[in-house]
């Protein structure tokens, strides 16, 4: 059910919040759940296991020994670590989340006109706006 006109919005109004607040948190936050990147680098992984584990096999069949030991084998099964930890690990970086949190924050909306303040924690960032709404009334 696709939003409505005010409702995204407000969406908007919300992330650009985040990106005001607290960027490296909101562009970490995009990059996982618009996962176009992340399933082309789990794709990329799961070549990059097939040709490490045809690395692994071919190596014994040809049978290329430095020192008594199947060398060829050995850059395989290093191929097959290196895509099990690409398709783990993902891309944390990417140019869209970057771009994203660098035009964001170029011109944060902020509706009292201060500066976030970053040595401060979250909650005590919410207990002084908490306690400022009662103040105002």
């Amino acid at each position: 059910m696709p939003l409505s006109e005010h409702e995204q919005r407000m969406l908007e109004q919300i992330e650009n919040a985040l990106y005001a607040e607290d960027p490296k948190f909101a562009s970490n936050v995009r990059s996982r759940r618009f996962g176009g990147s992340t399933a082309r680098r789990r794709l990329q992984a799961a070549v990059l296991f097939i040709v490490g584990l045809v690395l692994l096999i071919g190596g014994l069949v040809v049978d290329v020994m430095i020192g008594g030991f199947p060398i060829i084998s050995l850059v395989g099964f290093l191929v097959m670590f290196g895509a099990g930890l690409m398709a783990l690990w993902g891309s944390r970086s990417g140019p869209g989340p970057a771009s994203g949190a660098a035009a964001a924050g170029s011109s944060p909306r902020r509706s009292s006109g201060r500066e976030p303040r970053q040595g401060r924690k979250f909650s005590e960032r919410m207990e002084e706006r908490f306690n400022r709404r009662f103040e105002e009334e």
